[in-house]
């Protein structure tokens, strides 16, 4: 009979991911834009940062309370790391590199997703084995 162990791979501190979508062109400053936030989402959730993966889709169609003012949406998807403390601080690092570029910070909506480790695949498998 065999004993089935749990893999080291089930223990590894797994995402944070945040996808961030944009109607305001970042232009040359998006890689910049990008690596603040990673560092950020490592600082604030405690996850190291070789782990985090941030995407960011700027001059998409997006309207905000029907304006098409600069706005932004965002959905950040963590294994563990999702709490109300980290929560604003990743929102509040978030809207102060984009208020440079005009978007109010009550334009902004960012979702946090605890995602259990079996729904987050990597590596050609989930983070639950």
């Amino acid at each position: 009979m065999s004993v089935e162990t749990r893999h080291p791979f089930c223990d590894l501190p797994g995402d944070p991911s945040l996808i961030l979508t944009t109607n305001v062109d970042l232009g040359s400053k998006k890689l910049d834009i990008l690596k603040a936030i990673s560092k950020a989402m490592a600082e604030h959730t405690g996850k190291p940062e070789e782990y985090i993966a941030v995407s960011i889709n700027d001059n998409a169609d997006v309207i905000f309370a029907g304006s098409d003012a600069p706005t932004a949406l965002g959905c950040m998807y963590s294994i563990g790391a999702i709490a109300m403390e980290s929560n604003g601080k990743i929102t509040a690092s978030v809207s102060d590199l984009l208020e440079e570029y005009g978007v109010d910070a009550a334009r902004i909506y960012i979702n946090f997703f605890d995602m259990p480790r079996a729904n987050v695949g990597w590596s050609k498998r989930t983070f639950a084995g």
